[in-house]
């Protein structure tokens, strides 16, 4: 356990240091200059002074990634969940490369979608449009969502809903009360994987933006496309960390052992 801790918790402790510092070089195990040590006599914002200032757009591109995540999901799991439900439980022919199909994007490289979907929305008006990276953000979400919910549904037997409607419940009330609380851990697991899939999207994000609309992720392309990595860029990547954490941390009573067994009706 603390060597598998070790291999996902070790890449964070470099990133801390840097972000603290202010000159780090070669073969110094830690800084020579730290960044509190230089804050009062430097003109300028310096490390998180500066990732936490207006100047960074750090808060812009926070907002524009949980809003873009958030309705990434949303749209996935209106498509995905009556979809995996046709596919879980119904045969018709083509059945295998409608699957198949589905499974694409997973396939063809990402630069030959970004590529093919610029040309398209820059005709259609869509390139630098939140509207055209929420679209282009769905092709690489929908195929994990169609495939978690459709393991979900295969896994929810059809007796639970029959012994439901010979009970004299309704058809809605068999959705809300019997099929949705079964279905919700899966759900939720979909969801969040969806929201970290969209919210680590940078190179649609950054065809299609085309520089207009700035993600946490292009932001931090931007800091270390130079190929270091200062205290700011160090900041940055930290706090890319942060949705994806946060919606860990919320969804985490719902992803439980017991939750998948019980459903969400205690």
């Amino acid at each position: 356990m603390f060597l598998i801790a070790g291999f996902i918790l070790g890449p964070f402790l470099p990133l801390i240091i840097q972000s603290f510092a202010f000159r780090w070089a070669w073969p110094d195990l830690l800084p020579g200059t730290w960044w509190l040590e230089q804050r009062e006599k430097s003109p300028i914002p310096l490390a998180w002074d500066y990732v936490l200032s207006p100047y960074s757009r750090i808060w812009e591109a926070t907002l524009n990634t949980v809003l873009i995540g958030g309705i990434v999901t949303a749209i996935c799991l209106a498509i995905c969940l009556p979809a995996a439900k046709v596919l879980a439980r119904d045969r018709f022919r083509g059945k295998s490369l409608l699957e198949f199909g589905l499974s694409l994007p997973l396939i063809v490289p990402e630069t030959a979608i970004g590529i093919a979907l610029l040309m398209m929305f820059i005709r259609l008006g869509l390139a630098g449009t939140y509207t055209g990276i929420i679209i282009a953000h769905l092709i690489p979400t929908i195929p994990y969502m169609i495939r978690m919910l459709t393991s979900v549904w295969q896994g929810l037997g059809r007796e639970f809903e029959e012994q439901a409607m010979i009970l004299g419940a309704s058809r809605w009330q068999v959705l809300r009360l019997v099929t949705l609380p079964m279905l919700m851990p899966g759900v939720v697991a979909g969801a969040l994987f969806s929201f970290l899939v969209s919210t680590n999207i940078f190179l649609l994000t950054f065809l299609l933006g085309q520089g207009k609309i700035v993600t946490l992720p292009t932001l931090l392309f931007s800091k270390i496309s130079g190929g270091q990595i200062d205290a700011t860029g160090a900041g940055i990547a930290l706090i890319v960390t942060v949705p994806g954490i946060a919606m860990l941390l919320i969804s985490e009573r719902f992803l439980r052992e017991e939750a998948f067994g019980q459903g969400f009706g205690n």
